[in-house]
């Protein structure tokens, strides 16, 4: 129990934490380039459309360029944060890892114009009132499909580009999935970059004593709760109908990046493995209804190519997980960038 109220704190802690100095990808010491490259903006553009998350309230957050910025020699690249995340760091929120991913973009080549991204969960600021929400209809994907969709077309409006590509990051790799196959968006999306997504289920809904997360103050991930009505077993209603219509329909492209667990380097995923991921202690091999189950497969698309990594969680350099830190690894964003530009 100690344990767990250290873990309560601790996340409490990091929720009211400004910690804008983790936005910044030039403070890494893996810059690619010696020079100094444009810093990637946290705004959108001002003739950008006003796209309401009407759970939360609250206008979308998101980064882009428009204007006279414009270049066709590449696809745009839209990037989705995971669940209780945003699409960089806020003063609630010390994460948004998946910047840093698109400023290796903007230093590779890439035009501000070019790059895109939604936060569709709002700046978690109210997580701190109310944890539950982590795992509430206001983070579920049914409530973020809409946003996508108005986002992917103001994008393609503003670009002019008749197609996008998707760089997503674990809720956010079934949130793209879900509307493509509700829009039959196959031929909108050029490619989809799938890191570590709940494709077949998340570890955290089991209704046993010693799974953490269900606790209110660690998000309420309760089987009855909307995540883990869409995610809690493999074969909840969300994913049955959406892999049943095919993990990698064409003519979209998908690689998949995910951890796998090795006992050293450490490698858990406090998503998918039941094994210590950095600061988060190991929880039950279970689904919702108690059964066991291992999910250490869930990131994988049948029909789509996928790189392994290990000992990521060097990489996420506040709570030091694997499941963070893949999103802020200097592989992973070489093996995106490659996959979208070979």
């Amino acid at each position: 129990m100690k344990r767990i109220a250290l873990l309560s704190m601790a996340i409490v802690l990091l929720l009211a934490w400004n910690a804008s100095v983790f936005s910044d990808p030039g403070s890494q010491s893996h810059e690619p380039h010696p020079q100094p490259s444009p810093v990637l903006g946290t705004t959108l553009p001002s003739d950008f459309p006003v796209i309401i998350n009407p759970y939360l309230g609250v206008p979308v957050l998101g980064f882009g360029a428009s204007g006279n910025t414009h270049r066709f020699d590449r696809v745009p690249v839209i990037f989705l944060h995971g669940n209780n995340d945003t699409p960089f760091a806020t003063a609630c929120n010390p994460f948004g890892y998946i910047h840093n991913l698109a400023q290796f973009f903007l230093n590779n080549g890439y035009d501000p114009s070019q790059l895109w991204g939604l936060g569709y969960q709002g700046d978690q600021c109210d997580l701190i009132s109310n944890p539950t929400n982590k795992s509430g209809v206001a983070h579920s994907t049914a409530a973020a499909v809409p946003l996508l969709r108005a986002f992917v077309h103001a994008v393609m409006k503003s670009t002019g580009s008749r197609q996008v590509d998707i760089v997503a990051h674990s809720l956010g790799v079934t949130v793209a999935r879900e509307w493509m196959f509700q829009d039959n968006a196959y031929h909108t999306v050029r490619s989809l970059v799938a890191i570590e997504g709940p494709n077949h289920g998340i570890i955290d809904c089991s209704p046993d004593p010693a799974n953490f997360f269900q606790l209110p103050a660690n998000g309420g991930f309760i089987p009855t709760s909307a995540v883990c009505d869409e995610y809690g077993k493999e074969d909840t209603q969300l994913l049955t109908t959406l892999n049943a219509a095919g993990e990698s329909p064409g003519p979209t492209t998908y690689l998949v990046l995910r951890n796998v667990f090795r006992a050293s380097p450490e490698s858990g995923d406090f998503v998918y493995l039941s094994a210590p991921d950095g600061f988060f202690p190991a929880v039950p091999a279970e689904d919702s209804t108690g059964a066991s189950h291992d999910f250490s497969d869930s990131a994988l698309l049948a029909g789509a190519p996928h790189t392994d990594f290990v000992g990521q969680g060097q990489f996420d350099v506040i709570l030091g997980t694997s499941h963070l830190g893949i999103l802020n690894s200097p592989d992973a964003w070489s093996a995106a960038f490659q996959f979208l530009n070979h």
